[in-house]
């Protein structure tokens, strides 16, 4: 077992899924974040497939002894990480979205 490894992957895991979940059930994001956000609850489900991915890496990719079980494990967890990213990229605000000034090349 090398727990010690695991470690620094699951507790920023633990952090962005207890974001993720303010951001599903309450609607909140974080400061840095708010801005660009567009559909915060969407953002909210990507971060908690992120954390899921996260947690799927360390346990396969560090806890498993079988080679096959570590594998597929991992490649899990990274099907669920790009899952994640693509999640949370459309949730995020485009330059032409309502709301936004855009400036218009005049005559």
């Amino acid at each position: 077992m090398r727990l010690y490894l695991g470690v620094p992957v699951v507790v920023p895991a633990l952090l962005i899924a207890a974001s993720g979940a303010a951001a599903v059930t309450r609607g909140r994001v974080l400061p840095t974040n708010r801005k660009h956000i567009r559909r915060p609850r969407v953002y909210g489900w990507g971060q908690l497939v992120m954390a899921i991915a996260l947690c799927c890496q360390a346990l396969f990719g560090l806890m498993a002894d079988d080679l096959d079980i570590r594998q597929w494990g991992t490649l899990t967890g990274s099907a669920l990480m790009v899952t994640g990213i693509i999640v949370i990229a459309v949730s995020q605000r485009t330059p032409g979205t309502p709301g936004h000034r855009q400036r218009h090349g005049g005559l």
